[in-house]
Formats: structure tokens, sequence, C-alpha cells
């Protein structure tokens, strides 16, 4: 077996296994929803039939055993409970591991059999002793007003020959059920006499349907409510074959069809099968079946193949995987072409010829609308990052012994892929401390009045070009005390200074900080809250935290939607040029040598009075040590921070530039203040300046003074 076909269902298996575990947390908060187990069925389903064909044979047959009590959870002889859940969930692990190949394969092996022995001990529950104490399918999964998937009917409607003078037409029901979805419909007309015998008020025919819906059977049933106690009327759910199966195999033979119809006996269809010839042709001669039936089976044929194919192109077309690398050669193609154009662009405007600024407003145009289709490829929900934190609550939870929810809004918000995988970690060790650190045990909430079961809830949302995510507990909150006690006795505060909430709770952030005294397997050694931090604005991100005594401690992140491509604020400091991401400058004021020598004079510093506010200011020149004269009037930007608004002293501002990053590596890779680099249009390089970094710095700096 090719290895490039094992890596394809490596990938696919690790999807399918996310999924499992979505459906099975899900599963345990709803058990009795039928649509949920049928998720968790045919995600092991399909790893145990895509295992076997590309020789994972242990996975296969492992998998199968597990999917076989989920086929008696289907049928109702099963209930799904909590132990059901927790050893689902650890098969779900052991097929990852092995799928991986990762760790002792004596120790997997045995874990394995031990999780099998566990799954056979819940098969006596089909017993009659014990089948009280299981779910029925009728109890546990009433059937919906509408079917969760499409399935195909097959329908006999044979209506009564006096139905006219009821002043019903059967045509209209017909129609009425072709509303309903894909539909086929086949007229018996065996029955109609000579044309001159005909009587129009009576009704000699009869009609074979074959509809695929997703209404639901009581859909149908509503059609012919009118006419069904004087016709003959059968409703049969036709079986789908899972996909991945045999194409041809799974379809059902014409004679198949007519036992299931009741046309003839098996006996008919074991004389006519002894002939060589067609199935069809046999039973017309021998007067079985008639031709309209003949018709009609094979109709029915072709539109479940037809189903079929269609259900396997939708499962094809719907998504096309896509290496990551490719995506990010695509981006990276896709910035090579934003430069060019902000080269070209320029070339226009120095050469003031119309046709070439034509041509360059045109390019321009086209590589926007390529640039923003190559963005959105890489944009996936973070609904998919989401998913997995749930695991983490519901195992961390039960070790510690609290009843911990985690509630989650917003899945839908769409992140660049490398922000996403980015944010993993530090989302994790957030969760993790909520748990640990914010939720206290059952019996201390009930006493302080809360409810026994805490909560971490874990949201978000749009913000202009950034999402923020909320990680919020309703747990006993921040001891802001404690914390100020020990930033004191660390030096990193004065005993009798004043400070804001803000000020103390950021001292969590530092490397080493901790107040607590005990070290567990989660937490407790001051590691962690620093590289949050670090991680998040490594991304052009933010952090920050807010909390409130007895009622919980909420974080809240915000982070660029993307760090491919930017717009950017370009400005000028010497012979230098920085960009400035735009969407944090909020506009940009003049800054005369005489005001900043009177605000050294009356202000005591860096500070700017702007449309009567004071605003502190950084000057990006002492900051990144550029040499020469500063100009007479310089320019402040003022950007937005999570604390307030600071300003940024440069020479100069150029304008708007649409900012391809690079990331800087070597010994340029971690120089403060800088995220990147970006090529302009005459080829000279501009570094991307990380303000989010060098405010926290500066704050930093101004606190330890």
């Amino acid at each position: 077996m090719s290895d490039r076909f094992r890596e394809a269902f490596r990938e696919e298996a690790s999807e399918l296994l996310g999924e499992l575990e979505f459906a099975l947390l899900e599963l345990e908060e709803k058990p009795g929803d039928r649509e949920l187990v049928d998720r968790v069925f045919r995600a092991m389903h399909t790893i145990k039939g895509t295992g076997a064909m590309f020789g994972f044979d242990a996975i296969s047959s492992f998998t199968h055993e597990v999917e076989t009590v989920f086929d008696m959870v289907r049928k109702g002889e099963i209930a799904v409970t909590k132990d059901l859940i927790d050893i689902t969930l650890q098969a779900r692990d052991c097929i990852r591991n092995m799928l991986e190949e990762t760790g002792n394969a004596d120790a997997d092996s045995g874990n394995r059999k031990a999780l099998l022995s566990r799954f056979k001990a819940m098969l006596p529950a089909r017993t009659a002793e014990n089948a009280g104490a299981a779910l029925k399918t009728s109890d546990a999964y009433p059937e919906a007003g509408a079917a969760a998937n499409p399935v195909t009917y097959r329908i006999r409607f044979k209506p009564a020959t006096d139905i006219f003078h009821h002043g019903t037409n059967p045509v209209l029901l017909l129609g009425e059920l072709s509303r309903l979805g894909d539909c086929r419909i086949l007229a018996h007309m065996d029955a109609l006499p000579p044309l001159e015998e005909i009587e129009p008020e009576s009704c000699k025919m009869y009609w074979d349907v074959i509809l695929t819906t997703d209404r639901g059977l009581n859909a149908i049933k509503d059609v012919f409510i009118f006419v069904e106690n004087d016709s003959a009327i059968s409703i049969d759910p036709l079986t789908t074959p899972l996909s991945g199966a045999d194409t041809e195999a799974d379809l059902k033979k014409l004679g198949e069809i007519f036992l299931e119809r009741g046309d003839i006996t098996a006996k008919d269809l074991e004389e006519a099968l002894a002939s060589k010839k067609r199935v069809g042709e046999i039973l017309v001669e021998k007067g079985l079946v008639s031709r309209d039936e003949v018709r009609s089976a094979l109709a029915e044929q072709v539109h479940m193949k037809e189903v079929r194919e269609k259900q396997r192109t939708e499962e094809f077309s719907m998504s096309i995987r896509v290496r990551a690398e490719k995506l990010d050669g695509l981006m990276d193609l896709v910035g090579e072409l934003v430069t060019l154009q902000a080269r070209l662009g320029q070339t226009s405007q120095v050469r003031a010829d119309a046709e070439l600024t034509l041509i360059a407003e045109q390019a321009d145009r086209l590589i926007s609308s390529l640039r923003d289709t190559a963005m959105s490829l890489r944009m996936l929900p973070i609904a998919t990052s989401f998913a997995r934190f749930r695991r983490v609550v519901r195992d961390l939870s039960g070790d510690m012994g609290k009843e911990v929810d985690l509630v989650t809004e917003g899945g839908e918000t769409e992140l660049d892929k490398t922000v996403i995988e980015r944010l993993n970690d530090p989302l994790v060790h957030l969760i993790r401390n909520s748990v640990d650190h914010g939720i206290e045990p059952a019996g201390i909430r009930e006493k302080a009045g809360k409810p026994r079961r805490g909560s971490v809830r874990l949201s978000a949302l749009h913000s202009g070009s950034h999402v923020l995510i909320h990680i919020a507990d309703d747990g006993a909150g921040l001891n802001k005390e404690a914390i100020r006690a020990e930033g004191v006795a660390r030096g990193h505060l004065a005993a009798d200074g004043e400070y804001t909430d803000r000020a103390i709770f950021d001292l969590v952030f530092l490397p080493g900080f901790t107040t607590a005294r005990t070290v567990t397997s989660v937490s407790g050694r001051g590691v962690g809250m620093d590289v949050v931090r670090r991680s998040i604005e490594s991304l052009g991100g933010s952090v920050e935290l807010t909390s409130v005594s007895g009622a919980g401690t909420a974080v809240t992140l915000k982070i660029p939607l993307t760090l491919a491509i930017i717009e950017g604020l370009l400005v000028r400091i010497g012979d230098r040029f920085f960009v400035l991401p735009l969407q944090a400058v909020e506009e940009c004021v003049e800054l005369t040598r005489e005001e900043r020598d009177r605000a050294e004079k009356t202000r005591g510093g860096d500070m700017a009075a702007v449309r009567g506010r004071i605003v502190p200011y950084i000057r990006l020149r002492d900051w990144f040590g550029v040499e020469g004269e500063a100009p007479e009037i310089e320019q402040i930007a003022i950007v937005s921070t999570d604390s307030d608004r600071v300003g940024f002293v440069v020479d100069s501002v150029i304008g708007q530039h649409q900012t391809v990053i690079k990331t800087l590596a070597g010994v340029f890779k971690n120089i403060p203040g800088i995220s990147g680099a970006t090529i302009l249009g005459d080829g000279t390089v501009a570094l991307v300046v990380d303000i989010f970094s060098i405010v926290s710095q500066a704050e930093r700096e101004r606190n330890a003074k």
C-alpha cells in the first residue's frame, strides 16, 4: 500500500476522531439524541472500513468491537451512561495512539484488551433480566417530525376506484409528494380497460413512488391524510448503504425488490433465477408481474443508484483536502504579487503615465480580490479548536473531584489557521487555571450560595480586524492582597505604593510569579502565564485580566484575524522605515519641539495634550536607537491599547501601506518591539512594529521605578 494513501487515511482518521470526541461529549449531555448516536456510529464505521482498506487491520479490528456496542445503542438495547462515554473516549484515545504509532506497543495492547473486556461486560444488558434498565428505541429516540438526513421511501398508492366521487384528484396528491424531495413516479395501467369501456368517474390506476426527502415520515403521511381510509397505501423506508461501501454490490437486485413489494414469492424468484433469461422477462412471461411493475422496479434501482452517487459526490465535493504547505505557498505567492503591485503603483506615479496608471489600478483590483480569496482559504472557524477543550475540562474536573461545565459561544468566528494553531497552548493553560485555581469544590460553592457545578465560559467574537476571545469562570476570583504581598516581597511593588487593580493583576504574567503554597500536577510552579502573554504578543495580540473576589476571573485575548497580510501605516524615522498596524491607529497629530520641551517642564515626561486629554507617548527614535537629529516638527501616531491611548513619535507619516509580513530569522528573530518585516515597492525593507509588546514593556519599566 502506497505511503501516500496511508498518510491520507491518517489525516482523514484524525478528523473523524475529532468528530467522534465531540459527538461523545455532546451525547453525554443528551443521551436521548438519536442523531448523536448515529454520528458516533458513523465515525467508527468509517474508521473501521477505511482502516481495513488501507492496511490498518489492528485499528479496524479494535474499532469493530466498539462499533458493535454502539450498534446495540442504536437499537435501544444498551443505555447511554457515563461509564459508556468514559470507556469510549479511552478507546478513541487508544485508536489515536495506534494511528500515530506512539507509545509502548505491549502497553497499548494490554490497554486495548482491558477496554474490550469492559465493552463486552456491557453485552449482558441485552438479556431479559436487564432489559428494564436499558433504553428502548421508542423511549430514548422518539421519531422527530423531520429526518436529520435525507431518507428514501418506497410508496405504493392504490386509490379507491370511487376516489373521484369525493372530489379528490390523485394527480394533485402525487404533485404534493414530488415537492417533498427528489421523486420518481411510475403509473401502473394494466387494469385500464379498452378506450371504449373506460368509465371516466372510476380510477383504475395505481402508482409506485420512490421519494428521497429530509422531511420525515409524517410529512408523507400528511399528503394522504384524507384518503388513507379508502385507499391502499404502503410507505416503506429504503436503507441507503453507508458511504464508502461498494456502489454496485449493495444495490438491491430486481428480484429482491419484487419480493419486498410482495409482487412475487420466494419460490417464484427461485424458478426465475434458474433460467438464463433476465429475471424481469421470465416473471413477465409467467404472468407473475406486469411490465409496469418491472419498469417500477427498474426505476427504483436507478433512483437508489442516483441517490448513492449523489451522496458520494457531496461527500467529496463539499470539501477538498489541501495540505497546509500548499496554502502557505499560495499565500507567499500572493504576498509577492502584492509587493510587485506596490512597486507597479509607485512606478506609475513617478512616470505620470496615464495608461500605465490605468493598468496599475486594474492590477490592484485583481490582486486585492485574489488576496482576499487566498486569505479566506486559510480561515477556519474557531470551533475546531473549542471542541478539544471540552475534553480537557471533563478530564481535569474528574481528576480534581470538581463539577465543572464548559460553555462555548461564537464557535463560528473565523481565524487564520496559523493563529488557531498557535492559540491552542495558551488557551489550554488558561482553561486549566480556571478549573484548578478558579472553580471551588462543590461543597464550598454551596456554602457560598453558588450552584454546585461551576462553569467556564469560552467565547469568541469579531471586533474590527481582531477577534476577542474571553475565558471567564464563576469561581473564587484572584486574591488581590496575596498578589500584592507577593509583588512587594519580590520587589516588583513598593510597600507604600498606590496601584490600580490592573497593575496588581499584571504581576501574574511575570516569569516565576505564583502565590500557590503547594505544587500540583496542574499548577503552582509559577510557569505558564508569562508564556501565555509572550505567545499572544508574538501573534500581535494582547492579554487583559480582570477579577472580582468571590465572583470569578476573566481573561480577554485580542488576536489579529491573520498574520499574513495586514493594512499598515508606513512611517519614517531618519532614513529607516517602519510599519504600524493600521487597525490600532486612531489618529496622527503634530508634535513641535516647543510642545515637547513644555511637556518635560510642566508634565514631567513624555506627555502630549491631545483634544483635551493627556496622552503618554513613546519616542521610537530613542526606543530603536536610530541615530541623527529629530526634525523640528514630528508626528505622533495615537494608538488604542487595552489600558488607554498611547502615542508613538516618528519623524513623518508616509501613508497607508498594504503590508506583507515576512518573518525574521536568525539574530533578528527576537528583537524586542519588532514582529516582522515587509518589502516596499522600491525594494526597501521596513520593520513591522509590535506596538503591544512595546507598550507592555514600557508599563513594566514604569511600574518598576
